[in-house]
């Protein structure tokens, strides 16, 4: 009888072992399941790239458009697209290579389900359509459109004819002279991108990559070797289980040596004297996380995402254009916010924080960390205070120059005799 007793409960057991490795299993394989399903149907909405290349080579064929990067795109098949690096459906992203250069090459999809501002700062419909200049337009009226479109975007200024020079010089992709119809199309199309016209502000810098080519509105950019400034890439699934705390450790441990971090640090404060009141007027960066900056083998620091660095100008006039019924409905990217107006509902165009504090706070968890000891609690208070910047100062400006001036030499005095330097 005992041993029935043992023989039934022994089967008993069994059989919900049985049951619960089959419950398991099928738990395993529909989650499973569903992991491959959205990763494929975000994938196929992600990445089109064969559409977008059909929709510019199609343009090029019928004449439409033309670049440096047609020919290699459409008929030679040497440019190439390769890994989808797509983050929204309207822009997209991939590494690829073009003869013997590797290259980042960017489309813009026709369709953009919608704007950030009330007035874009990157009109779509518009480039898209290649309609504009229209046929018969002469070179001069179409000097004049470049001039008016810049000085909207960048604002009045003493040079702007000698940005107006520069972009007809990448515009003449044949290096002819002259500029095609077709090639005006492809130029106007590009000028409407925040990314294109900055890489046309900075290029004799070392902070933007090299722009290789374009064909209508696609354009390949220089790859930067590694992306982002800090951080490892994990797999989503991964990222929503890890605690902060631990990211944070993963990331740091990631990160190259202390006096390569210094060096990429000045690199970027180096962009923020670029960008703040330089050559063509001040542009506001608008998305300072460090998925938007890699460096190079010589950890030079280069901008892989300019599309929230916008000009001050352009960005101002959108925002006056902009209704509001609190502070928080004026915000444009991740980082650039202005203030209600509770009199007249509409934003206010003075952003509260300086480019300067917002790479501030990006760079303060990355320098600290591993900082010789002799100037970490220096380096811990100038980072505090540029965090602390206001845009709104009056005196925000002498504030900035002073503080930069202060991050960069005590970085640098600590660098300098380094072979890192």
């Amino acid at each position: 009888m005992f041993t029935l007793a043992l023989s039934v409960c022994a089967q008993a057991r069994f059989s919900y072992l049985h049951m619960k490795y089959l419950f398991f299993s099928w738990l395993a394989v529909f989650v499973g399941s569903w992991v491959v399903y959205v990763e494929y149907s975000s994938y196929t909405e992600l990445c089109r790239g064969h559409e977008c290349k059909n929709s510019i080579c199609d343009k090029f064929q019928k004449g439409v458009i033309d670049g440096s990067a047609c020919n290699s795109l459409c008929e030679k098949d040497t440019l190439y697209l390769g890994k989808c690096l797509s983050a929204k459906p309207s822009n997209q992203v991939y590494s690829g290579s073009w003869g013997d250069m590797e290259g980042i090459i960017k489309c813009q999809m026709e369709e953009d389900p919608h704007y950030d501002l009330g007035i874009e700062l990157e009109p779509r419909k518009e480039s898209a359509s290649f309609n504009r200049p229209t046929k018969g337009t002469s070179m001069e009226k179409f000097k004049k459109m470049v001039y008016s479109h810049l000085k909207a975007k960048v604002g009045d200024q003493a040079n702007l004819a000698d940005l107006v020079t520069l972009v007809f010089g990448v515009a003449d992709s044949n290096k002819d002279g002259q500029i095609s119809l077709s090639e005006a199309h492809s130029a106007w199309a590009l000028l409407q991108l925040n990314e294109f016209l900055l890489s046309i502000v900075l290029q004799d810098r070392e902070h933007t990559p090299r722009l290789l080519g374009f064909c209508g509105d696609l354009y390949v950019m220089e790859k930067v070797p590694y992306v982002p400034l800090y951080g490892v890439s994990l797999p989503w699934m991964v990222e929503l289980w890890i605690p902060a705390s631990l990211r944070r450790s993963i990331d740091q441990w990631a990160a190259p040596s202390w006096p390569r971090k210094a060096k990429i640090g000045i690199g970027l404060f180096e962009l923020v004297e670029d960008v703040f009141h330089g050559t063509f007027g001040s542009f506001l960066m608008c998305d300072v996380s460090a998925a938007g900056f890699g460096y190079t083998e010589r950890h030079d620091i280069k901008v892989v995402d300019a599309r929230r660095i916008v000009p001050e100008a352009a960005f101002q006039e959108a925002m006056r254009e902009r209704r509001c019924e609190e502070d928080s409905d004026c915000m444009y990217g991740r980082d650039c916010l202005t203030s209600c107006d509770l009199t007249k509902h509409r934003c206010t165009t003075e952003v509260t924080q300086p480019n300067l504090a917002k790479v501030c706070s990006t760079l303060k968890d990355y320098l600290l960390y591993g900082a010789p000891s002799e100037i970490k609690d220096e380096l811990e208070k100038q980072l505090y205070a540029c965090i602390a910047l206001k845009g709104a100062s009056e005196q925000m400006e002498m504030e900035h120059s002073l503080i930069l001036n202060n991050l960069k030499t005590l970085l640098w005095k600590k660098i300098s005799h380094t072979k890192d330097s």
